[in-house]
Formats: C-alpha cells, structure tokens, sequence
C-alpha cells in the first residue's frame, strides 16, 4: 500500500495537518476515508479525537448483543425443554419439565449469546483482524500522532507531503507497496 504520512509531537500540529487535507481534499485528491490518525492515546477534545465518519459513532452491538441473547435464551430453554421432554424421568408428581430449574439453563445460555454475539460485533465493526496492512509507526508508541493519506494519487503526492510538512510534523514518510 503507498501511503504518505506525517509524525506530529502534539495533538495541535496534528489537528492543523488534517484541517489541511481535509480543507484541501478536493485539490489533493484525498477523500475523508483514506485519511488515517493513529495516536498512543484519546485526544476527545480535538476532532480527530472523536472521528472523521459521523457513522463512526453510531453503534449497532447494543442491538446485535440483544438478540444474541434472545437467541441464546431460547436455543437454551428449547434444548432443556426438549431434552426433559425425550427422556422423560418422573420424579414425585413433579413436571417432566419445570420452568424454575430450566430458568438456570436459560440465564446462562443468553448471556452466552449475549457475550458471544459482543465479541463478534466488536471484532467486525472494529475490522480486527484486518487482512488488509495499515498504516503504522513504532514512534507512535513513543507519544508521536500520526496523520497520513493511504493511496495518495501519484500527481498530488508532493502536494500532500507539502500540506503535512506545513503542520510542524516531526518526519514525513513515504512508503511503497
């Protein structure tokens, strides 16, 4: 993947590079979604803190861990109600199969669902594990943000690296596939 990218010290300079691309988008041939921001740490108070996609706050996992429950729950009580049902064992005049010791089965296989359902959403919305190489710098990891456009085109490459270099970045890098 050819990538530009920019290593900024503090989160001003780093706001200061994406209003130039994104103010700029047209004229460098940069779209919202191949702009990447990659820091150690939430800036939330600054815009890249909180996302360049308005869907990125939008969230189905509340909805989707619901019916994973829902799911959960009734697979568990038909697989105990059945079962009870197959293999019927009576005991003192009790039902063959009681709601009250079938709840127990019940409760656990909707959290079941309910958490198993979680993790795969968030796994999916967070597109982990991503097949796909992104972007990355191990200064990153020493407090740098970084600020980069994936698939720049090939003409506006040298005015992209001029937008990045006139936000006070640390180091611009280019890389190749």
């Amino acid at each position: 993947m050819k990538a530009i990218y920019g290593l900024y010290p503090d989160p001003d300079s780093a706001q200061r590079a994406l209003d130039a691309l994104t103010g700029a988008g047209a004229a460098l041939g940069v779209k919202p979604a191949d702009i990447t921001i990659i820091s150690g740490e939430p800036y939330e108070e600054y815009a890249f803190g909180r996302g360049l996609n308005p869907r990125d706050h939008k969230s189905l996992m509340p909805w989707m861990a619901a019916l994973g429950g829902v799911i959960g729950g009734s697979t568990g009580f038909a697989l105990v109600s059945l079962t009870q049902s197959a293999y019927p064992l009576p005991t003192a005049g009790m039902a063959i199969a009681p709601l009250w010791t079938n709840g127990i089965i019940t409760y656990e296989m909707t959290m079941l669902g309910a958490i198993v359902t979680t993790v795969v959403t968030l796994l999916i919305t967070a597109r982990l594990p991503d097949p796909r190489k992104k972007l990355y710098d191990p200064a990153v990891a020493d407090g740098k943000i970084l600020v980069g456009v994936a698939n720049p085109v090939d003409a506006k490459r040298g005015a992209i690296e001029k937008a990045l270099r006139e936000a006070s970045a640390d180091s611009i890098v280019r890389t190749q596939p």
